[in-house]
């Protein structure tokens, strides 16, 4: 019995479980330095990242279900999102933080197959967040010419270290239309918090007076936690309007590969999720 309402109870939970990870953006801030080092540069960018397709395996309790979501899924799951990520710069070094955090959940009530009179009810729980910090280096920059026009383009690596949190609760109520007590409880899942190093490597070019492209790659876990590999992927554009304020759009690509095991058994979160992100820089 328990077995099979951890099952049903995992289905109603992957929902919201999928969604939080999705939401995680990793905006970047390709920034030119216009004063030749001689100047403090403070940027902060607040993101958001809209998975179109979530792909893969949630485990909870020992039961593993596959995931398959759109962005419309994700969304009627949302509770609360916030994310933003600042850098600091002088010259040729930098120091990147990046924070997230989401909060979701919801209940529900399936009625039991077959013969049986009574209702499963379940309420799940789920926050995931994160605080990254790294240090940059500008390993490469210059101009070229196009047109008569001499554009710039520049070549950023990093490494460092993020905090992770992932909360699965998944409480389960059987209830039987005769007889009288409270029904079968369970809860299953938790919260599993860990460290992880992670290496970055982006770049920059400028196509015009106001048009940046870039790309931005970064790799995590390495084992680290249970983590085996967290990974991230950006292809976009910049565009200044402003003297201190420019917009970001492009596309992400995302996966995690985490597992560990709890008392209740195996918990799990295996993911592929690609989709638009959208940010705003914001430099002081």
């Amino acid at each position: 019995m328990r077995c099979a309402m951890a099952r049903v109870a995992l289905i109603l939970a992957v929902a919201l479980v999928a969604g939080f990870a999705p939401l995680r953006g990793w905006a970047q801030s390709i920034e030119f330095d216009e004063s030749g080092g001689k100047e403090w540069r403070f940027l902060v960018t607040p993101y958001l990242f809209l998975p179109v397709t979530t792909t893969g395996t949630s485990t909870v309790a020992g039961a593993t279900v596959d995931v398959d979501l759109d962005l419309s899924d994700v969304l009627d799951t949302l509770n609360f999102a916030a994310a933003a990520r600042t850098e600091l710069w002088k010259g040729n070094f930098g120091l990147m933080s990046d924070l997230y955090y989401t909060n979701i959940g919801g209940s529900g009530t399936i009625a039991l197959p077959g013969s049986a009179s009574g209702t499963l009810g379940v309420d799940i729980k789920v926050k995931q967040g994160w605080l990254s910090l790294m240090g940059a280096y500008r390993f490469a920059q210059g101009t070229f010419d196009r047109g008569g026009q001499k554009l710039r383009y520049i070549f950023d690596a990093g490494a460092g270290v993020r905090y992770n949190l992932l909360k699965q609760d998944v409480d389960a109520t059987l209830s039987f239309d005769i007889g009288p007590g409270p029904g079968l409880q369970t809860s299953l899942g938790g919260t599993e918090v860990w460290w992880e190093p992670t290496l970055m490597l982006r770049g920059g070019v400028e196509v015009s007076d106001r048009w940046t492209l870039g790309a931005r790659a970064e790799i995590g876990g390495f084992g680290a936690g249970g983590d085996d590999l967290q990974w991230i992927v950006l292809l976009g554009a910049d565009y200044r309007p402003w003297q201190n304020t420019s917009l970001k759009l492009g596309w992400q690509f995302y996966g995690i590969d985490f597992s560990t095991n709890r008392s209740d058994g195996k918990f799990a979160y295996d993911v592929f999720q690609t989709g638009p992100y959208l940010g705003a820089t914001f430099r002081f």
